[in-house]
């Protein structure tokens, strides 16, 4: 198995989009990718690799926009020893993985053996999809809008308090996610008497609409405003021509898996998180609890 690790977008898209955009459980990755060819990601640069097999077809791939931690997808324990050796050349702050489990613990490993270090879990979540939505068995009151000009700043709000609540770190300032996503018709609020939730869409990969950010205030939740936002959401996306709508869950969340089965999601894949703690971070920590005092320099 070959492996090539770049900087070069555009080359790594000659070679990976495709192998991208086949399956679902690569939807995040092709995503990040449309977003950096599109100039949203510009430094620290991003970093990609993938790994040929027979025929030179590719046969697993990787993306990494710092501060976030690497995507993974399809990658073996075999594969993952190859992408580290060259990996860590370029990013051996590496902080962690996400992707399907099988991929981030043959990362993780491959990492492990190769620095001395830990991986412990962050997050586990489930990817669902959808290909009909069903009416929620108890409909929230209200409609789904766009947002209006005067509410940029409140969505700006919510999504940096979706960040905060999901723990992800920005890769870019909130206010141009926002920008972005308004100027593409894809930002939404669920309006009964005022915004009460938000669902957002990512611009479709291959047929396939991935939702997110959603997120309810916590003085709005529990009347079944994110549910049926959600449904109404997929239901347009669906109309606009998206083969099938995804979302992911964490799954220590029953409430958000609970209500979007309701209106037709079904689970396809789980999803993790592995944060990475370097050796010498290690041994810092040890000499803290330790009483040893760490050296300044």
């Amino acid at each position: 198995m070959d492996v090539v690790v770049t900087r070069d977008a555009r080359e790594f898209a000659s070679r990976a989009q495709g192998f991208l955009q086949a399956r679902i459980e690569r939807n995040i990755l092709a995503t990040v990718l449309s977003d950096v060819l599109d100039g949203h990601y510009h430094e620290p640069p991003a970093l990609f690799g993938y790994a040929t097999c027979a025929h030179e077809q590719v046969a697993a791939a990787a993306i990494r926009t710092p501060p976030r931690y690497m995507l993974a997808s399809d990658v073996d324990r075999s594969a993952a020893d190859s992408l580290m050796d060259l990996w860590l050349a370029e990013d051996p702050e590496l902080p962690g993985v996400a992707g399907m489990p099988e991929t981030t613990r043959a990362i993780a490993g491959a990492w492990a053996d190769r620095t001395g270090g830990a991986a412990s879990p962050r997050m586990r979540m489930a990817l669902h999809d959808l290909m009909e939505v069903s009416d929620p068995p108890r409909p929230a009151a209200g409609h789904l809008r766009d947002p209006r000009p005067e509410e940029r700043t409140l969505m700006i709000e919510w999504v940096e308090a979706f960040g905060r609540e999901a723990g992800a770190a920005p890769v870019r300032p909130v206010h141009s996610v926002v920008d972005a996503r308004l100027a593409g018709g894809l930002l939404f609020v669920w309006h009964d008497a005022r915004p009460v939730s938000l669902v957002g869409l990512n611009p479709p990969v291959a047929g396939a609409v991935r939702l997110g950010p959603v997120f309810t205030p916590p003085e709005h939740r529990r009347r079944g405003y994110a549910g049926t936002a959600v449904a109404a959401a997929s239901r347009l996306a669906l109309g606009r021509g998206a083969r099938t709508c995804i979302l992911y869950t964490d799954l220590l969340n029953p409430t958000s898996n609970k209500i979007y089965a309701e209106v037709g999601y079904r689970r396809v894949a789980d999803w993790e998180e592995l944060a990475f703690e370097h050796a010498q971070a290690r041994v810092r920590d040890n000499q803290a609890r330790n009483g040893v005092p760490t050296p300044l320099i």
